[in-house]
């Protein structure tokens, strides 16, 4: 895999040792090493997308406050498309407050006015 922690793009190997640990090649620090076994155990994403505002066809800014597992960002993002909010949002504000059961908030990434 190639990590992407970094602009370097290391080509990082994965291997299973017998006694279940992971051994990773190729990486010149430390964050492939940690990437590498993270994205092969439990790879976890950030998600971003839009929300509807009531009352006008600009949409809203929004992500996951940190990253969610890679296998609920097909619930999450069918969840942003259910989702409506009302005008004024603050930088920040929750406007989903349990991302789909992970406990991850969504939250504005862009301050929106009336």
């Amino acid at each position: 895999m190639t990590c992407i922690n970094c602009p370097m793009g290391c080509q990082l190997d994965v291997e299973k040792l017998a006694d279940g640990t992971l051994k990773v090649t190729g990486n010149a620090c430390l964050r492939g090493e940690t990437y590498a076994k993270q994205e092969v155990t439990a790879p976890v994403r950030m998600v971003t997308g839009l929300v509807r505002v009531k009352g006008t066809k600009r949409p809203l800014c929004v992500k996951t406050k940190v990253a969610i597992p890679k296998g609920k960002i097909p619930d999450v993002l069918a969840a942003l498309a259910a989702t409506e909010v009302e005008a004024p949002v603050a930088l920040g504000d929750t406007v989903i407050a349990d991302a789909c059961g992970t406990g991850i908030p969504v939250v504005a990434t862009a301050p929106f006015a009336k």
